[in-house]
């Protein structure tokens, strides 16, 4: 008699199966016309976000809602494609797209223990999903889903359906596809991985959110446990091997268990300098065609860069006072003995590269305790107290004294963990080939998320005295030379004169020492001599002469004499062009990030042709004028306010420092024959700098520390001596045991042909 209720539920199964299939069959009959064309599968072009590289091959950049990399089903690895087959679909090859035994015994089990967790879809059944329908739990949704998978089944070969279903399917991190998803959560093409490493992977597209390994570590463990363990029964892993994969511990290259960083350089204003340059071109298709394009960054050149303005403005940090908690977290209770609520606490301040966050779990005047990201209780007292000591006193305001639940910055030197904070102030830094306007390395402040203003191309600021080599140039072309000599003494102007108010300039030492050269002069960057050059030359003349040879905005430079301390407005990435002229010889190049633009298939779309010296340039300076100029700026970094870089054990280097009025704008622009780079620091609100912080102190170190890398194993080069000069010895004061060169033909010549070197 027990046996009746099952035969009754068994037959009503049974009817309910044949009510099904006659459905479907009168579903098909209707809906098999009006299905969709598959022109999206046949002619299958997977959305591929735009990608932005290096000169030399690294990606540095990827913009578009879905983060793809096509693979071919040919290099998909074999143990992924049996990951994936035994996660999801282990009889794909045998069913016609739909697999109706494992459909009706999922309907059965869900019917019987109310269960969601069978869903019974095929791969084949997936694809369809994904490209035509929505994800609505419906009968009617069901069915055509069968139907279109069926049909798929019929246009395409099953190699063609793995291979869409491996490039489309979405795997949690903005990651689609499995390519995107080995680099996303490994860092590794999937090449590199392992069996471990592929399971976790084949396990996601059940559910992308519940089994995250990054959010989800531990139900992405037992779901990859699940994988491996049907890859062993479906007889794809051996037992040693099914053994191996189950103890390998994930390497993961996100997140808070991540054990791997990946090696993207730090470049997102590059990048993002790239990103609007493709967007003007393909506007919206930028970010689905796969286009990649190619700057002229070089990886090594970028990695210093940004590692030099960090440590630099970091380091001014440390000389000025600490401002105090960068907020408060409530610690109280219960939160100091858990760690799990302290690393929450924590998640809502992210790492600024290696500033990390840090709770103060106790304060005093002799030690404080913190917990970082990771578990990590650390100490710190003595020496690493003096930077913040100010904030532990009983006097500090009590909105920034560190106590129990202060948030602090911290960073790791040789000397162990130290408190810092979030700079204020921001930077820039440019290089280029000036030989063909390549930019090798840009950085346009001290933290692309923090700040997307790019200083290098949008920070109009005053150029302090790093403009007045471009003063000299002028001065050198109305007929002055190194040797002319002008009076280093006090001045004062009316403000009709200056075109402001009175003005009774003065030099940065306060000291005066007289008449000099203007060789002397520029090396000790002397304020007096530079605004009498000024007054000798004219500044109308100047300014016309500044704006035409180097490509200034002549509206941005007033014809006044503060023009020969810098009192314009200038970018750093002028001033790269501009002191280009004085590297290469007198020509002027074009600054210029990218080189070319390709499609997914490696076809160039458009190609940059840089203007080169010796072939297209134009020249805008006289030969001997760019001559005299180096040799000038030589003497800069020789014996002047730029000495600091003799440290770098070159002879070839040239530039000038600027410190502008008040210390608000500090510059280094200097360069060595095959390479120009331009260093600024200021705040985006102009304010004092603080005294003594002037372009030699702050922006020169950027700049050798850049140059250490970007010129090692770089030969020494220098500008051979031009036709039309004459070496004489000094008439008016002892150089060193140098000579003077002083031009040898009439100064009008060059005025009307500044290409002619015939005297």
């Amino acid at each position: 008699m027990r046996t009746r209720p099952f035969l009754l539920i068994f037959l009503s199964f049974a009817c309910l199966a044949v009510l099904g299939v006659a459905s479907l069959a009168v579903a098909a009959a209707f809906a098999w016309p009006k299905l969709p064309s598959l022109e999206a599968l046949t002619d299958y072009k997977p959305r591929i976000p735009l990608r932005v590289y290096t000169a030399d091959g690294t990606l540095i950049g990827e913009f578009g809602e879905e983060r793809r990399t096509y693979i071919p089903i040919k290099e998909v690895p074999e143990p992924l494609k049996h990951a994936i087959l035994s996660a999801e679909d282990d009889r794909f090859f045998e069913h016609s797209g739909v697999d109706f035994s494992g459909l009706i015994r999922a309907t059965l089990l869900n019917l019987m223990g109310g269960s969601k967790r069978q869903g019974g879809s095929t791969i084949t059944m997936q694809v369809a999903r994904n490209f035509y329908l929505s994800r609505e739990k419906t009968i009617s949704r069901k069915l055509y889903e069968i139907l279109l998978a069926l049909k798929i089944e019929h246009s395409l070969s099953k190699d063609q359906i793995l291979e869409v279903y491996i490039n489309q399917i979405y795997l949690g991190q903005r990651a689609y596809g499995f390519a995107s998803a080995a680099q996303t959560y490994f860092g590794h093409d999937l090449s590199q991985l392992g069996v471990a490493d592929y399971a976790m992977l084949a396990g996601l597209p059940k559910a992308p959110s519940a089994y995250n390994p990054v959010a989800n570590p531990q139900r992405a463990a037992l779901r990859q446990q699940y994988v491996l363990r049907r890859m062993r029964e479906l007889g794809y892993l051996a037992e040693d091997a099914y053994q191996q994969a189950t103890k390998a511990q994930l390497k993961l290259a996100i997140g808070k268990n991540a054990l791997l960083v990946t090696s993207m350089p730090h470049a997102e204003y590059v990048a993002e300098m790239a990103r609007q340059m493709a967007f003007d071109q393909f506007k919206e298709e930028a970010y689905t065609r796969g286009i990649r394009v190619v700057t002229t960054i070089l990886k090594a050149d970028q990695e210093a860069a940004y590692g030099a303005l960090r440590r630099n403005i970091l380091a001014y940090e440390q000389r000025h006072s600490y401002r105090g908690a960068e907020d408060y977290v409530d610690i109280s209770g219960e939160p100091l003995q858990n760690e799990d609520i302290l690393g929450e606490f924590l998640d809502n301040y992210p790492d600024l590269d290696e500033m990390k966050p840090g709770i103060v779990l106790e304060a005093s005047k002799k030690l404080l305790k913190l917990y970082i990201r990771g578990g990590n209780i650390i100490e710190l007292s003595g020496e690493a107290l003096r930077f913040p000591a100010a904030m532990l006193a009983d006097s500090a305001p009590a909105q920034k004294r560190l106590r129990a639940g202060a948030i602090v910055r911290l960073i790791k030197s040789a000397k162990g963990w130290q408190i810092t904070q979030a700079p204020e102030v921001e930077g820039a830094f440019v290089s280029l080939d000036p030989r063909n306007g390549a930019v090798r390395a840009l950085v346009g402040g001290f933290d692309f998320n923090r700040n997307k203003f790019n200083h290098v191309t949008q920070a109009w600021r005053q150029a302090g005295s790093s403009f007045k080599p471009f003063v000299f140039s002028a001065a050198i072309d109305k007929g002055f030379t190194p040797g002319s000599v002008f009076d280093d003494a006090p001045l004062s102007f009316s403000s009709e004169e200056t075109g402001s108010k009175d003005w009774s300039p003065q030099n940065y030492d306060g000291k005066y020492e007289g008449p000099m050269s203007l060789r002397t002069a520029l090396a000790k960057s002397k304020n007096m001599v530079s605004i009498r050059v000024l007054q000798a030359i004219g500044t109308r003349y100047a300014q016309d002469y500044i704006a035409s040879r180097f490509g200034f905005d002549g509206a941005k430079i007033p014809p006044y004499l503060t023009m020969a301390l810098g009192a314009g407005s200038v970018t750093p990435w002028q001033m790269a062009s501009a002191y280009s002229a004085f590297a290469n010889g007198g020509y002027r190049i074009q600054p210029y990030l990218v080189s070319e633009m390709q499609d997914s298939d490696g076809k160039v779309l458009a190609k940059m042709t840089p203007v080169v010296v010796g072939e297209q340039a134009e020249r805008v300076l006289d030969p001997r004028n760019a001559f005299l100029m180096d040799l000038m700026m030589k003497d800069v970094v020789r014996r002047g306010t730029a000495a600091k870089a003799l440290s770098l054990g070159r002879s070839d280097l040239a530039g000038k420092t600027g410190t502008t009025n008040e210390y608000v704008d500090a510059w280094f622009c200097g360069y060595q024959p095959t390479l120009v780079g331009i260093s600024w620091i200021g705040f985006d609100q102009p304010k004092k700098l603080g005294s003594g912080e002037t372009g030699g102190t702050l922006a020169l170190p950027v700049w050798i520390d850049y140059m250490k890398v970007a010129l090692k194993g770089v030969p020494e080069q220098f500008m051979s001596v031009p036709t039309g000069l004459l070496r004489v010895k000094p008439s008016f004061e002892k150089e060193g045991d140098d000579l003077i060169y002083e031009e040898h033909l009439p100064t009008d010549a060059a005025a009307e042909d500044p290409g002619s070197s015939e005297p």
